[in-house]
């Protein structure tokens, strides 16, 4: 049986072009040109769709996480880009950053510790 790689991901929404800016400007600002926005490696497309609601009524059921070398300067990126962060925190296993888009959904970020 072949493992399957995730490759990309659809987000949909009801306001796309506002919601492709903010995922540039906050996780990609080097990105240029059109399509899917290109994350490492990993493809976000965000589409118009008239099937969602404006916000994601629930935000925890799925979480993407991003894995940083640098918290706080990812942080003060995402910060310029108005981040709404719903909590950070320190743990054993290393520092964690959840923060929502605009329309509500969450996402992370994560600076591991080294064991």
């Amino acid at each position: 049986m072949t493992t399957l790689r995730p490759g990309s991901m659809l987000l949909g929404t009801t306001r796309p072009a506002e919601l492709r800016a903010w995922y540039i400007k906050a996780l990609a600002p080097e990105f240029t040109g059109g399509g899917a926005i290109d994350l490492g490696g990993f493809l976000l497309v965000i589409d118009g769709r008239d099937d969602v609601g404006t916000t994601n009524d629930e935000p925890g059921r799925a979480i993407v996480n991003f894995h940083v070398d640098d918290f706080d300067a990812v942080a003060a990126q995402l910060n310029a880009a108005g981040a709404d962060w719903i909590s950070v925190e320190d743990r054993a296993t290393g520092k964690f950053g959840t923060f929502a888009d605009p329309d509500g959904n969450y996402l992370q970020i994560i600076e591991w510790k080294e064991s």
